[in-house]
């Protein structure tokens, strides 16, 4: 039976490929967007709310009766250096309570690789790596059933993928490397059908000099 799956932060270059990736499955991706947000055409005819950050009845009436959530949300580069705290900490932080309100059990939040340092270039845009480590704890604490996506940096390529392997590991083991967005996606779907994911920090790059496994594979070394 299709499971229903949620993505929030839908419009952006991960969430849509999320929703991509959810609709290839035979799932039945739930888009969850702000309200000006724009989707590619292929993903139109899908669910989709419209919300404001911190409505709090609105987010728990998106989410009532799906199977799983994926946290695709992310600060966007703005002269507004409070966005990284409010979208990327309490942003995922309300996303977690909502879960618990409504039953939702089972999510996976798309973070950062090096998420919780302090001294990284990528904390000049409003400490982001800082707020990113926040709400990665909030779902920690959480009585849900959650896997922590950390990619590398993102790249738009989507060509000769099927041969790219990706290199898993735990917290704090990888501080370089990149991954494209669209195996951020693969991952993010393969985590939800990988029991072993659960309550685990999984980060992830990617090279073509590595054989592709299967996360179950990666987290059974």
């Amino acid at each position: 039976m299709p499971r229903t799956i949620a993505i929030s932060g839908a419009s952006g270059k991960t969430g849509y490929r999320v929703a991509e990736e959810v609709l290839q499955a035979g799932d039945q991706p739930r888009l969850l967007l702000q309200e000006h947000s724009l989707v590619p055409e292929q993903l139109q005819g899908c669910d989709q709310h419209r919300l404001r950050l911190g409505d709090a009845a609105a987010l728990d009436a998106a989410l009532q009766g799906v199977d799983a959530l994926v946290i695709a949300t992310g600060a966007r580069p703005s002269i507004d250096l409070t966005t990284p705290l409010r979208v990327d900490a309490w942003g995922v932080e309300q996303q977690v309570r909502s879960c618990e309100r409504v039953g939702v059990q089972r999510v996976v939040l798309v973070s950062s690789l090096c998420a919780g340092r302090w001294l990284h270039p990528l904390n000049l845009f409003g400490l982001i790596l800082v707020w990113k480590r926040l709400g990665e704890q909030a779902l920690e604490r959480s009585r849900l059933e959650w896997t922590v996506i950390r990619p590398g940096g993102l790249s738009e390529r989507e060509e000769q993928l099927e041969q790219e392997g990706i290199r898993y590991s735990g917290a704090d083991q990888q501080d370089s490397a990149s991954i494209p967005r669209r195996l951020v996606a693969r991952c993010c779907l393969e985590a939800l059908n990988t029991p072993a994911s659960i309550g685990q920090i999984i980060e992830i790059t990617s090279s073509c000099d590595l054989e592709p496994i299967a996360m179950a594979q990666a987290l059974a070394r």
